[in-house]
């Protein structure tokens, strides 16, 4: 745009309307209108340099992928700036570790480590430091560890960040929908996008992720029901076992039991509801699955633990594990919703189900272009992502019995 010859009244005219022009170009910034989950409308400043976020990676991921993540300046999950570490026992005074694992956004933005922490679990939000550090914009995830209270408790902490005068959008998990599944995590990164005028790229994310679990639901689509898997999702929780349980099991109303049902045609042993039910020995013995996957559940549990852990040895009687039929999820911290990461959950579950099927995908490869193309890194940081999740397995061959 040419600057007008400022020599008479009607250039002055002409400048004013060059300066409210510019001011609405791409350049200066637009106010965006976005309508959030819970149907509020909520206006968005022109520009967004300082972003609390309330998640457990999922709005920190997606900001990553868009360019975004540089703006967060206060998280409200413990589980993001922390690294983790495993030791587990394996018989005649053994043992095997697992290190340096973590969120992959963390990995890829440390900088996390240095942020201030304005919720996390168990301890509600402090309004007072997010007031203090005078944000643009909170974004919040319902359903997140942080944010997955009752509805009234969550309507009081919601209303509170509300009055604080900020703009305030609040997303929702699959599991804090009435119905599990996948479609609110794209309306999730698509809404995103809105707010950071990234809206094509995060289209394209959104169908990037969409793409995979449409290739299992295809490809499992034709299976009979006489030839369904029966899968155990199973997490080897050390405070199941505190409560004189074996492990925690996920049920029927979850979206871990919508993956298996509705895309990866396998059916849940576990045929009850709730999300961290409590089973002895004896109960998990008696759903005799065909396929045990291990879940995040207060800790990391890899096959080996189950195939060598002296405390599991009265699991050790169960078919799948006689048969080495064992998989392990990735590493997944604050593991209260998915995240970006979910499509790895699909396809190391239809994989170890029905193997004849995905003979042509290399897993370990393909994880490697997953991490590629959703964050937009190049091989060596996508083996690091790999490595910080612990799917160092999948390098090998077979999905279960190599772990």
């Amino acid at each position: 745009m040419k600057l007008p010859d400022p020599g008479s009244w009607l250039s002055l005219a002409a400048a004013a309307l060059f300066l409210e022009l510019a001011l609405l170009s791409p350049a200066f910034g637009n106010t965006v209108t976005v309508t959030d989950f819970r149907g509020k409308t909520i206006t968005i400043p022109p520009r967004i340099n300082r972003v609390v976020t309330i998640s457990d990676g999922m709005v920190e991921g997606v900001m990553t992928r868009l360019g975004q993540a540089d703006k967060i300046i206060a998280l409200g999950s413990a589980c993001l700036p922390k690294t983790w570490s495993y030791t587990y026992p394996a018989g005649e005074g053994k043992t095997y570790e697992y290190r340096t694992g973590m969120n992959p956004v963390l990995a890829l933005n440390p900088g996390f480590t240095a942020l201030p922490l304005v919720a996390r679990s168990g301890t509600g939000i402090n309004y007072e430091a997010v007031a203090a550090l005078l944000p643009d914009l909170i974004i919040v995830r319902a359903g997140s560890c942080s944010l997955c209270q009752s509805k009234d408790i969550l309507a009081k902490n919601l209303g509170l960040l509300e009055s604080l005068g900020i703009p305030l959008v609040v997303l929702q998990g699959p599991n804090a929908t009435p119905s599990p599944s996948i479609e609110s995590i794209s309306k999730e990164i698509r809404l995103l996008g809105k707010i950071f005028q990234k809206e094509a790229e995060a289209q394209d994310l959104a169908r990037y992720l969409e793409s995979w679990v449409n290739l299992v639901k295809e490809r499992t689509s034709g299976l009979p029901r006489e030839k369904r898997k029966k899968l155990l999702l199973l997490g080897l929780s050390p405070k199941a076992r505190s409560q004189g349980g074996a492990g925690h099991v996920k049920g029927q109303d979850t979206l871990q039991s919508f993956f298996l049902d509705q895309i990866i045609h396998a059916d849940n042993a576990y045929t009850a509801p709730g999300a961290w039910n409590i089973l002895n020995t004896e109960q998990l013995l008696a759903l005799d699955p065909d396929l045990i996957v291990l879940v995040t559940a207060w800790g990391y549990h890899p096959p080996e633990e189950l195939y060598q852990a002296p405390y599991y040895q009265g699991l050790r009687e169960m078919r799948a594990v006689k048969a080495r039929s064992v998989v392990a999820l990735p590493w997944t911290p604050c593991n209260c919703e998915k995240r970006l990461e979910y499509p790895i959950d699909i396809m190391v579950m239809a994989q170890a189900a029905y193997p004849d099927l995905f003979r042509d995908i290399k897993l370990g490869q393909w994880l490697k272009d997953f991490y590629q193309t959703v964050y937009r890194v190049d091989e060596p940081t996508a083996r690091q992502l790999m490595s910080r999740q612990w799917m160092d397995w999948a390098q090998k061959e077979t999905p279960h019995d190599s772990q």
